[in-house]
């Protein structure tokens, strides 16, 4: 028999916050996290603009040790997770005592490899990499690091899955969990900021290129959308088996109610329709539910003309015109490996408290898709489902469906 899946704590590091509380005001007020980084014009950059976060300073917190063999994706991603743990009314001492598993998407670690590599070509001598450097340039930094860190003992995985990174982790805890093989996941997403992890996709001039105006750069599902705007940070959801949040007394948050995937199989970097409509049906039926119970629907939409159109036209196809629709990244931008998990947070602090956060920068959609229920300033709704879309290169497709919890 299937366990029931919920969501204990949470936890953000994010460009419209660094912490839960900060956040939910920057949703309901349509703030924007954008700003121009002049090092990136320095760094030969078309686009400098970006979402950003201060830097972690973790001095206080963790040994040298523990330092030594973090990057900037692993400092942001124990910060999120400390917020977590302690929103789900456990302490670092009480992991040590039950098998707890950790699932983190990341996928990229460039400016770790960079500065190694930097050093061997300068100095002629692999010693003077330093011996943190190995555990910094891996995909895997932030679960090695968080596992070790809090002594975890469960499943431990980083998944890798470009822009799904972080939703394909939830729904693989939610596939642990609900098949009795886990009881406490500590599932999430990191993305690294600097230019050399961004440089790339910078040359394919996929970047928007409004630089006046950087708050209203990034516009999901607008005519004047010029590119997307890349971000980061990270944001971590506990998932617990309900009967385990129970006997411990935590306080249970929402419940996951459906995981779906699915992949394109074709172009490896252009988006089509089927693969995310088949991964939103696949969602609703492990849901047991029917598209008309979805209230609100966090789209992946990262302010690229193909890509948000598509979207759009698979959600017409799977939903019609009745939920309401928004793309967070019209504030933050595109947080890429951590986008996934980061819009569960932010969805579900919406559906706390009782809100829609706007579609910011939307003037005017596409002409064939304006029949979606867009958002495009902050309602009071209170709503009890929710579906959250993230989609990446290579056709990965994942999609999330949350719901209020209730004891029934």
């Amino acid at each position: 028999m299937s366990k029931r899946v919920v969501i204990t704590g949470m936890g953000i590091y994010s460009c419209i916050g660094t912490n839960l509380a900060e956040v939910r005001q920057s949703l309901f007020e349509g703030k924007s996290g954008i700003v121009v980084d002049t090092e990136r014009l320095n760094f030969g950059f078309k686009s400098p603009l970006t979402g950003t976060v201060p830097p972690p300073d973790l001095k206080k917190v963790l040994s040298r040790r523990q330092r030594i063999s973090m990057g900037e994706e692993s400092e942001y991603a124990y910060l999120a997770t400390i917020e977590a743990l302690e929103n789900a009314g456990i302490s670092e001492a009480d992991l040590l005592q039950r098998e707890v598993g950790i699932l983190y998407g990341n996928d990229s670690v460039s400016k770790a490899v960079i500065d190694s590599t930097d050093i061997v070509r300068e100095k002629r001598d692999t010693q003077l990499i330093g011996s943190g450097a190995i555990f910094k340039s891996m995909n895997s930094t932030v679960t090695m690091n968080l596992a070790t860190i809090f002594g975890l003992s469960g499943i431990n995985m980083t998944i890798s899955a470009a822009c799904a990174s972080g939703s394909h982790a939830i729904g693989l805890g939610f596939m642990f969990i609900q098949q009795g093989m886990q009881d406490f996941i500590i599932c999430g997403g990191a993305q690294e900021i600097n230019p050399y992890a961004m440089a790339s996709f910078d040359g394919l001039g996929v970047f928007a290129t409004d630089i006046d105006h950087p708050t209203a750069a990034s516009r999901p599902f607008d005519k004047k959308r010029t590119g997307l705007v890349p971000s980061g940070g990270a944001a971590t959801v506990i998932l617990e088996s309900y009967d385990s949040a129970i006997e411990r007394g935590a306080p249970i948050i929402a419940e996951v109610l459906g995981y779906g995937f699915s992949s394109n199989g074709g172009h490896i970097s252009t988006p089509n329709i089927d693969g995310p409509a088949k991964a939103m049906r696949r969602a609703l039926d492990q849901a047991g539910i029917a598209p008309s119970d979805v209230a609100y629907i966090n789209a992946h939409a990262t302010s690229t003309p193909i890509g948000d159109a598509n979207e759009a036209k698979a959600i017409l196809e799977v939903f019609g015109s009745r939920p309401y629709v928004s793309s967070t990244k019209s504030m933050t931008g595109h947080e890429c490996w951590m986008a996934g998990a980061s819009e569960i947070v932010y969805s579900t602090l919406m559906m706390q408290e009782g809100f829609i956060a706007p579609n910011i920068n939307l003037e005017e959609p596409d002409d064939d898709i304006k029949e979606l229920n867009f958002v495009y300033k902050t309602i009071k709704q209170e709503f009890d489902i929710y579906l959250s879309n993230s989609f990446g290169f290579g056709g990965t497709n994942s999609a999330l469906v949350v719901k209020k919890f209730n004891n029934e």
